[in-house]
């Protein structure tokens, strides 16, 4: 009942047992738990010493391994072919089989680009010297979508591929190519010969080489080798931003120009970050390599040099991290940019010698990072599964730039 508001409980008015009452109880109720676990017989009681705590992994398993590692305790990377049979020792290719995880696709010609299909498990890849575009999905054979003429001499060929940035609408596809003509940037429908969208870019007899990228609005990005010393106010050299239609993109320098940059020799990759927007481009000049934070205009003193030459090829950009594939080095170097470009932390050279020598880079739109390999071209040393596909995790990102 209820008296002036208040609820009234009976229970609230019982006088509070003594002390001595709450004792027995309590001494009653552990006597009956500890006879409960003598009659049980399997009491186990945890033990108290120290106990080794392990960060968990993520990215192990299918597509594990490097170059995702925990910093206290790398594994090593496995060696050419991957994989490792019931002793432990590694277990190499045998024939088009190939026992790594990370291997998606196998007996290719040499690659020369790669696009992720919007399932992230699949892609389309483009053979440099062949002209072929083949559809790949690990656990399946290459499938032929279409073959472009192409002229390889010169390093040209295919050797940009990109999807429409409404590929999920058009199921349309974009391709740097070289023709016994000229370089050109062509347009690739599903069932029809490719057609032209960009022609007129100089070839010469070296640097024909190119590649493709998607800048974050949608317009393509386009990177053209100099022909070996083609006239400057030619195409050729430069960083080309163009519409779907070939037109000079939005915001160029010069509006009725494709010239976003100029500067450039014998370009590798371009790659987008997706969220800081920075466009990095990679060059091959002929003292040293080269990596370009992209600004409209003349390319500006590059962000990173290396001496060495170690063969830039293809590149991936995410947030506090740039891969470049390395030809000759036959490996994936790691750079940490924070504001403005500046490196934070120390580069990391990985997969050094693991698939050999890298060309094709690009980033799945789930995260993870595409691979393509150039054993079978000059210079390299295939084992029987080449030229393959991989696909990893990338590594992580790094922090904010120093002061």
């Amino acid at each position: 009942m209820s008296t002036m508001g208040r609820t009234y409980s009976p229970a609230a008015h019982l006088p509070a047992p003594s002390l001595a009452t709450v004792v027995g109880r309590v001494r009653r109720a552990v006597a009956a738990a500890l006879l409960g676990l003598m009659l049980a017989g399997c009491a186990e009681f945890p033990d108290a010493g120290p106990r080794e705590w392990q960060e968990k992994l993520e990215g192990v398993g299918e597509l594990g391994g490097p170059p995702v590692v925990p910093e206290s305790s790398p594994p090593q990377p496995p060696p050419p072919g991957g994989g490792a049979g019931e002793s432990g020792a590694p277990q190499p290719p045998s024939g088009c089989e190939d026992p790594d995880p990370q291997v998606v696709a196998t007996c290719l010609e040499p690659v020369g680009a790669i696009a992720v299909l919007p399932d992230g498990r699949s892609a389309l890849v483009g053979e440099r010297a062949t002209g072929r575009v083949l559809r790949v999905e690990r656990g399946t054979e290459p499938e032929l979508v279409t073959t472009v003429p192409v002229d390889p001499t010169g390093g040209g060929g295919l050797t940009g591929l990109v999807l429409s940035p409404s590929f999920v609408e058009d199921q349309l596809l974009y391709a740097y190519i070289t023709t016994p003509e000229d370089n050109r940037v062509v347009r690739i429908a599903p069932g029809e010969p490719a057609k032209p969208v960009l022609t007129g870019i100089p070839r010469g007899r070296r640097n024909n080489g190119g590649a493709l990228g998607v800048d974050v609005d949608g317009t393509l990005l386009v990177a053209t080798g100099d022909a070996g010393g083609a006239p400057p106010d030619s195409l050729a050299g430069k960083l080309l931003r163009i519409d779907t239609l070939g037109r000079p993109g939005v915001g160029n320098p010069d509006p009725t120009s494709p010239v976003l940059s100029s500067g450039l020799h014998a370009p590798g990759g371009v790659c987008t970050d997706p969220i800081t927007t920075a466009t990095w481009v990679t060059d091959r000049t002929g003292t040293q390599d080269v990596l370009h934070l992209v600004q409209p205009g003349p390319l500006p003193a590059p962000a990173w040099t290396w001496p060495d030459r170690p063969g830039v090829a293809g590149c991936m950009a995410q947030p506090g991290i740039v891969a470049v594939a390395q030809t000759g080095a036959a490996s994936l170097f790691v750079l940490r940019p924070g504001d403005n470009g500046v490196f934070t932390g120390a580069p990391e050279t990985l997969l050094v010698n693991t698939y050999g020598r890298l060309s094709a880079a690009t980033l799945a739109p789930d995260g993870l990072l595409w691979l393509g390999t150039v054993n079978k071209a000059a210079g390299g040393v295939p084992v029987p599964s080449d030229d393959r596909v991989i696909r990893i995790q990338p590594p992580a990102g790094g922090g904010q730039s120093r002061a």
